[in-house]
C-alpha cells in the first residue's frame, strides 16, 4: 500500500468517526433541555379554603422538563406571614430556587401562613390545597411530592406529615422541631399540637412517621431552636428504623436553611424519593 492510499483511508476513517461522534452527541442532546429554552418562572394563584382567600407562588420549572414534574411544598418560617403573597418566596427555599430557575427540575409551591398563625388547623389546610391546585395545574407527580419548611415551617413540616402520612415521599425540616423550644416565652405557642399530650412527643412522632424517608438540617449555635430539638428527632427516628439522615452545621445559628438548601446531594436524594 503506497503512503497516498494510507494518507487517504486514514481520512475516510477519520471522517467516519467524526461523523459517528456527532451523532452520539445529537442523541444525547435530544435528551436534555434545550440551552433556548425559557427557565422556570414563579406565578402567583390563589386558592379558597375554610371560606377564605389565600394568594400564594408556585415555581414552575422549566417547559424542557419532562412531565410529570416531582414537587416540592414549603412552608416558611414566622417572619414571612402574612397576606402579601410574596414574602414566602423571599427567605429559604424560594432565593435558592430563583438563583437556579434555568434548571432547578422540581414544581415548588410557597404557600403564605397568615399572621399569628402556625402550620396547624385552617393553615395546614390551607398548605394542603394550595399543593393539590397546583399538582393538577401543573402536571405535579403525586409518588414525588416531597415536603419541607424552616423554623416554624420546620414545625410545620413534622406537623403536616403527621396530618398525612402517606402523602409526602420524603421529608426534609430544618431547624424545626416537635416540642416548644424553651428559648423563649413567645415561642411557647410553637410545637407540633398533635403529639403534645404523648409521654414522649419525639418517639410519638417517629412511630407514625418512620416509614418516610427524612433529611435533617439544624445549627450547632441555633439560640432560638436549639439543635436539641432535631437532635432528639433524629434519635427517635432511628430508634424507630427510618431512613433518616441529620446534618448539623457547626458555625451556623438559627439560619442554616440558607447551607441546607445549598447542600449539593440534597437535591439528587429528594429526586430520588418515591412515596411507598
Amino acid at each position: 500500500m503506497t503512503e497516498t492510499t494510507s494518507t487517504a483511508r486514514r481520512r475516510v476513517l477519520r471522517g467516519l468517526a467524526l461523523a459517528s461522534g456527532v451523532a452520539v452527541l445529537s442523541g444525547c442532546a435530544s435528551a436534555l433541555p434545550s440551552s433556548n429554552a425559557a427557565p422556570g418562572r414563579f406565578v402567583r394563584r390563589e386558592v379558597t379554603a375554610n371560606g377564605r382567600r389565600y394568594a400564594y407562588q408556585v415555581f414552575v420549572p422549566s417547559a424542557a422538563l419532562p412531565r410529570p414534574l416531582p414537587v416540592v411544598l414549603f412552608l416558611h418560617g414566622s417572619g414571612e406571614r402574612g397576606d402579601d403573597g410574596e414574602k414566602q418566596t423571599q427567605a429559604g427555599l424560594g432565593p435558592y430556587v430563583r438563583a437556579h430557575a434555568a434548571d432547578f427540575p422540581a414544581l415548588v409551591v410557597f404557600p403564605q401562613s397568615p399572621e399569628g398563625e402556625s402550620w396547624e388547623g385552617d393553615t395546614a389546610t390551607m398548605a394542603l390545597a394550595t399543593l393539590d391546585a397546583a399538582t393538577a395545574e401543573f402536571d405535579g407527580d403525586r409518588s414525588r411530592t416531597s415536603l419541607t419548611g424552616m423554623s416554624r415551617g420546620g414545625y410545620g413540616t413534622w406537623s403536616l406529615a403527621l396530618r398525612e402520612p402517606t402523602r409526602f415521599a420524603a421529608l426534609v425540616p430544618v431547624c424545626g422541631g416537635i416540642t416548644p423550644p424553651g428559648s423563649r416565652p413567645d415561642l411557647d405557642n410553637l410545637y407540633v399540637a398533635s403529639t403534645r399530650s404523648a409521654a414522649d412527643p419525639f418517639a410519638e412522632a417517629a412511630r407514625h412517621l418512620r416509614d418516610i424517608p427524612s433529611w435533617i438540617f439544624h445549627g450547632a449555635l441555633d439560640d432560638v431552636v436549639p439543635p436539641e430539638q432535631s437532635r432528639r428527632m433524629h434519635a427517635a427516628l432511628r430508634d424507630a428504623g427510618a431512613d433518616v439522615r441529620y446534618t448539623e452545621f457547626p458555625d451556623a445559628n438559627h439560619n442554616s436553611w440558607d447551607a441546607a438548601y445549598r447542600t449539593e446531594a440534597l437535591w439528587p436524594w429528594l429526586f430520588a424519593q418515591r412515596r411507598r
